[in-house]
């Protein structure tokens, strides 16, 4: 019920995916991202723990594709499981589940990976890797060019209701965290639209988290 994409920014060192699904407040319970470790993705039948115990085991060391290994084997489901992984280094891993929904698949390439499952067409991911691969500009531009590219394929087989887009950079707090938990039309638009009210504010954020006395004015009633 679900596609999304894991990437590593080869120029900023950040991380980031982007998530789209026919079910409620999929960024929720799906998306995972970690400063300085990676990014991962547990949809289909969903065990979030999961993406936490990739997380953790990048950090412990493992490269992408002993981490999704390691997680597959620890979980006493995974044939209900997908994983998309992307590590320090760039190295990327995926697993889907035999019992994985619909349509389902995944494809990698340098520093990205894509999956889904009850996809429209089983090209999609392949089409989102591309996307990416080919897209300029900063990584939540990038990532969200790759969404559009699933959704000009069909996307899921359905409809798709809820949205995100996690960005992290340097600093153990998100760089953005955008959702769309429940959205009747296109999800991914109102993500997009979002993001282009964000990308703009994003470091005077960054600033107003390391230190507020240099931060852009808030432009407030009351503000000294």
């Amino acid at each position: 019920m679900t596609f999304s994409i894991v990437a590593r920014c080869a120029q900023t060192g950040q991380f980031g995916m982007a998530i789209s699904s026919s079910s409620p407040a999929v960024a929720a319970r799906c998306a995972y991202a970690r400063a300085g470790v990676g990014a991962a993705a547990s949809q289909n039948i969903t065990n979030p723990a999961l993406g936490d115990a990739m997380l953790d085991l990048l950090a412990a060391g493992l490269s992408a594709p002993q981490a999704v290994a390691q997680a597959v084997a620890q979980e006493k489901f995974p044939e209900y499981r997908q994983l998309l992984c992307v590590d320090a280094q760039g190295r990327t891993a995926t697993w889907s589940g035999q019992n994985a929904l619909g349509i389902w698949g995944a494809a990698e390439g340098d520093s990205v990976a894509a999956g889904g499952n009850l996809l429209a067409d089983k090209a999609i991911p392949a089409a989102m890797v591309a996307a990416f691969s080919a897209a300029n500009g900063h990584l939540g531009d990038r990532l969200l060019t790759a969404m559009q590219a699933a959704l000009a394929l069909g996307g899921e087989a359905g409809p798709v209701h809820s949205a995100g887009l996690l960005i992290v950079g340097q600093h153990p707090w998100p760089l953005a965290e955008l959702r769309c938990d429940w959205e009747e039309g296109d999800p991914i638009a109102h993500i997009t639209r979002a993001w282009g009210v964000y990308k703009p504010q994003m470091d005077a954020y960054q600033t107003r988290a390391l230190d507020p006395r240099a931060a852009p004015a808030y432009g407030v009633a009351g503000e000294k």
